[in-house]
C-alpha cells in the first residue's frame, strides 16, 4: 500500500516561504486524496506488488482506458507530490555539490543557468502543471514541463524526476494569488540542493 512520504518538518517550517495553510492543506488534503485514490486504483487494476515507478513508466500496458486514466492521474499526483516535499527543507542547502554539482556544470553552465531554466519552464505552464529536473542512468540531466499529474517516468525514455516544482495553483494561490513567478522564486528558497543531490545518485546507482 503506497502511503505519502513522512515530512520531517512542521508545516509552518517553510514560512515565509510557503505559508503553513499551504502546506497543510495541501498535505493533508490534495497528496492524501491522491494516495488514498491511487491505492483503490491499483487495487482495481490488480496491479499491486508493483512499485509507483514500475506502474507511471508501463501505463501503456493497462488496457482498461478508465484505470489506466485513473492511474495516471492519481498515481502521477502521490508520485509527483513525494517528491516535491521530501526536497523541501527549512535547512539552507542552497547549492548541489558532487556529482550533480558537476553534471550541471556541464550541461547548464552553471546552477543559476538551470535555476533560469526551470523557473522559465515553471512560469510559462500553461494551466496546472509541474517543471522537471530529471536524470538518467547515464548521468545525463534534462528539464522539462507537464501538465497536470504527469511527470517524465511516463514519457518511458529513463529519465527519472529528481526535483519538480509543483505549479497547480492549489501550490500557491493562498499566499501568491496570480504570481506564479514569485512563489517559484520562493521555493528555491526552500529546495534542499542536498536531498535533489541523493535523488540524482540514486538514479545512477
Amino acid at each position: 500500500m503506497f502511503e505519502q512520504v513522512k515530512l520531517d518538518y512542521a508545516f509552518a517550517a517553510l514560512e515565509p516561504y510557503i505559508d503553513a495553510l499551504t502546506m497543510e492543506t495541501h498535505y493533508s488534503k490534495h497528496h492524501a486524496t491522491y494516495t488514498k485514490n491511487f491505492n483503490a486504483a491499483v487495487e482495481a487494476a490488480g496491479i499491486a506488488g508493483k512499485s509507483a515507478e514500475q506502474i507511471l513508466s508501463s501505463l501503456d500496458e493497462v488496457k482498461d482506458e478508465a484505470s489506466r486514466k485513473a492511474l495516471r492521474n492519481n498515481g502521477g499526483g502521490y508520485y509527483n507530490h513525494n517528491l516535491y516535499f521530501e526536497i523541501m527543507s527549512p535547512e539552507k542547502h542552497s547549492a548541489p555539490e558532487g556529482k550533480l554539482a558537476a553534471a550541471i556544470e556541464k550541461q547548464f553552465g552553471s546552477v543559476e543557468a538551470l535555476k533560469e531554466k526551470l523557473t522559465a519552464l515553471a512560469v510559462g505552464q500553461f494551466g496546472s502543471g509541474w517543471a522537471w529536473l530529471s536524470a538518467n542512468k547515464d548521468g545525463e540531466l534534462q528539464v522539462s514541463a507537464s501538465a497536470n499529474q504527469d511527470n517524465p517516468l511516463m514519457e518511458s525514455k529513463g529519465f527519472v524526476p529528481i526535483l519538480g516544482i509543483d505549479v497547480w495553483e492549489h501550490a500557491y494561490y493562498l499566499k501568491y494569488k496570480n504570481l506564479r513567478p514569485d512563489y517559484v522564486k520562493a521555493f528555491f528558497e526552500v529546495l534542499d540542493w542536498k536531498k535533489v543531490a541523493e535523488k540524482y545518485e540514486a538514479v545512477l546507482a
